[in-house]
Order: C-alpha cells, then structure tokens, then sequence
C-alpha cells in the first residue's frame, strides 16, 4: 500500500532504466525517486502537518520534571512528552544527559552490537546538454578497488531533458570507504576522480563536484531480535528505530516506523 501510494502520487516510478551487473532477487522490484529519495520523506512530513525543525544538532536529552528536556548544538534546550530516536544507532550512544544512565546494560550491549558500511559518495554535475555515451543508466563495478556502483542520475531516474544538466553519482566500496574514512575529502575526491577516469574514459569535464562522506552508509549488522524499534524510558517515553533495527531498504524503514507508531499510539 505504501509503494501504491506513492507511485499514484509520482513520488516513485518502477525502475525502467537499464542497470549493469544488478543482482535482481526473485520476487523483488525495484523503484526509483524522480525527484530525488528526500521527495519521499518529504511526501510524508507534509502529510503528517508536523512543524518540521531542520539541522538541530542534539546533544543531551535528560529528565526534567516528567518531561525530556532535549538540548542542541546552539539554541535554548526543549521539552517534550515523547522522544523517538532515528538517527544511526552509534549517534545514539553519543549522546549526552540522563539518557546515559537510563540505557540498560542488556540495551547498551544490543545497541553497540549494530555495525555500518562506510563509503563516499560523489556527485559530477554538468551543464544543460551535455552528452554523457555510456550505454547504462547506472552500473555495478565489479573488479575496481575505489568504485562500486556509477549512475548517470537523471538517466536512470527518467527525467532526461534539454533543460536539465546530467548528474553523474559514484559511490566506492565499502572496503575503500573505511580505509579512507579519516582521509581528506579533497585528496578523497582526486583518487576516486582518478578510477573513474579509468572506467569511464569518455565522461566530459563537469562544471561542478561534490565529495560526500558517508560514516554511516547501510546496517550491516542490525539489532539482534528487535521489533523494528527499542524503549529505552516508558514514562515519559524515549524510543528509538530506524534502519538499525531491521534493516537498510525502504521496506526496513516502514517496518521501523510501523512498529515505533503501534508503540507512541498509546502514549499521545
């Protein structure tokens, strides 16, 4: 019902465009986001009416009179009834307050069992027009130690057009993503540049890149035995979910939130 209603509404498309060396499970289909994988998490906060507060860094979450009282990076602290937890699972161990106490041993071992692939990502954006020949729209590398999957974006999403410049995106492999994970990304950019040189001879100059890196890419090691979310308090309520409580596709993240919404229902 999800993925119904979301292609009804052109958030996604089933995946037309050719991609080299994909493993296609049996039973498994494959969508794509035209507007990018934030258009769906946008999709959704809109129809929730949330008054949505973006890059607050949080820091300390402690319990102040019944309540969470959530403090940040810069900014006055906040108070709330219920507190969910989605970012990655070591993040939350990062964080500061009573929260620390209030983990339990037998919670803090699960959660620091969780483990994630590390990997960079870069983007090539060019000029309305350009030309990019490769007879792909994305491809999985097999044989190179820097670069796993290339796509040429705005391919492989359908939205091809004289009006929009190509966007091409490579990501590495997660072996080169952790001996790297501590590098420059400048020096970063210049070495993954360079294997794509190689692989894709042809690709024209691009006028901008972006080198993006990505600590906590996909769960390779999930909680173990978890229903998709965690109580770390019951009053008032701290939970935590998210894909390192099940796993990391978009399937994991609506089982997650399905199970962390059957969980805050009887606390609202």
């Amino acid at each position: 019902s999800f993925y119904e209603e979301l292609v009804s509404h052109g958030i996604l498309e089933p995946l037309t465009a050719p991609v080299e060396g994909m493993v296609v499970r049996e039973g498994s289909r494959n969508y794509v986001a035209p507007q990018g994988i934030s258009s769906v998490v946008k999709y959704y906060l809109k129809q929730s009416g949330a008054d949505v507060s973006y890059g607050q860094h949080v820091t300390h979450i402690s319990l102040r009179d019944g309540r969470w009282e959530v403090s940040r990076k810069s900014g006055p602290p906040e108070q709330f009834d219920v507190v969910i937890l989605t970012m990655p699972v070591p993040q939350i161990l990062q964080l500061q307050g009573d929260i620390v106490s209030l983990i339990n041993e037998s919670q803090k071992q699960q959660l620091e069992s969780v483990s994630y692939s590390s990997r960079y990502a870069l983007g090539l954006f060019y000029e309305a027009g350009t030309g990019i020949a490769v007879p792909w729209a994305a491809r999985y590398i097999a044989d190179n130690p820097c670069i796993r999957f290339i796509s040429i974006d705005n391919k492989k999403r359908n939205i091809e057009s004289p009006e929009v410049g190509p966007s091409v995106v490579v990501h590495t492999t997660v072996t080169f993503g952790s001996e790297h994970l501590d590098s420059e990304p400048a020096e970063v950019q210049q070495v993954i540049l360079s294997h794509l040189q190689r692989i894709v001879p042809s690709l024209p100059e691009p006028t901008s890149i972006k080198c993006q890196r990505w600590r906590y890419s996909q769960v390779t090691r999930a909680v173990p035995n978890c229903p998709g979310q965690m109580i770390l308090h019951t009053q008032p309520l701290l939970i935590c979910g998210g894909d390192g409580f099940t796993r990391s596709n978009f399937d994991g993240c609506i089982e997650s939130a399905m199970s962390l919404a059957e969980a805050v229902k009887p606390h609202l």
